[in-house]
């Protein structure tokens, strides 16, 4: 129901684009969020944005390089990643919640995720 695109490999210093498409229901109005796994981590929470766009969330991991916007359109959502760090190798999730929840534990919907590497 969440399709991610747009990961690969990109080096320190360096940008990529996430994209998600929703596929089965559209989303609107729904609060959507990225959410990334490291190999051997815990997953994290590091942006959401609302469904009228107005508001958004950052993890302190990521805030002020990475961006989160949404297209509603489409209801796609994409995360601008800028300034990559090693540290952000991961596993990135789609993710979305009908409710009022803007952790991991509150969304309902889950892309199968895409890979995004960085290095050094």
């Amino acid at each position: 129901q969440l399709k991610e695109s747009g990961g690969g490999l990109a080096q320190a210093g360096g940008s990529l684009r996430l994209s998600c498409e929703p596929s089965g229901h559209s989303f609107t109005l729904a609060i959507m969020a990225w959410v990334r796994q490291a190999p051997g981590e815990e997953r994290e929470f590091i942006a959401a944005i609302s469904g009228n766009g107005e508001r958004t969330y950052y993890s302190d991991s990521v805030k002020g390089r990475f961006t989160i916007s949404r297209t509603n359109a489409k209801n796609t959502i994409n995360l601008q990643m800028d300034m990559l760090k090693p540290e952000d190798t991961a596993v990135y999730y789609c993710a979305a919640t009908y409710g009022n929840s803007w952790t991991e534990e509150g969304m309902d919907y889950w892309g199968k995720g895409t890979q995004v590497t960085v290095s050094s």
